[in-house]
């Protein structure tokens, strides 16, 4: 039990959670198998940043963001966390996402436990392509 709450303590991404009695661990998203994460619809602010590289730019410019083989579209509050996300695969390049647009035409955002932003889709016409 102490190297599962330092595992959770110490994740710098803090990607795992106890559950409210600590019998349980989990990951706060990104699971490889079909999860009910309960999370709840959430008001994201105005806008949202991912990081990618330019081998990609092709592809979100044609259908914008997709989840692929996650659960939910990531998104960051902060710039320079999309730069390090951008960063693992190359020179990043940071698209900001107008997420309160998104939200105010009916577009559900969700909020993991470490603060990660996370949506189904996000459509080219909600991403401004400058970096």
């Amino acid at each position: 039990m102490d190297v599962l709450e330092e595992v959770v303590a110490s994740c710098d991404k803090q990607r795992f959670a106890f559950n409210e009695d600590h019998t349980r661990i989990r990951a706060n998203q990104g699971h490889s198998i079909q999860v009910d994460l309960e999370y709840q619809p959430k008001q994201p602010p105005e806008f949202l940043y991912h990081g990618t590289v330019a081998k990609f730019m092709g592809a979100i410019r044609e259908k914008g963001l997709l989840k692929m083989n996650r659960h939910h579209v990531h998104l960051s509050e902060e710039r320079e966390t999309a730069i390090k996300v951008g960063s693992r695969r190359g020179k990043p390049i940071i698209l900001t996402v107008r997420s309160g647009e998104m939200y105010a035409r009916g577009i559900k955002f969700y909020q993991s436990e470490n603060k990660v932003w996370l949506t189904d889709i996000v459509a080219p016409e909600y991403i401004e392509f400058k970096s």
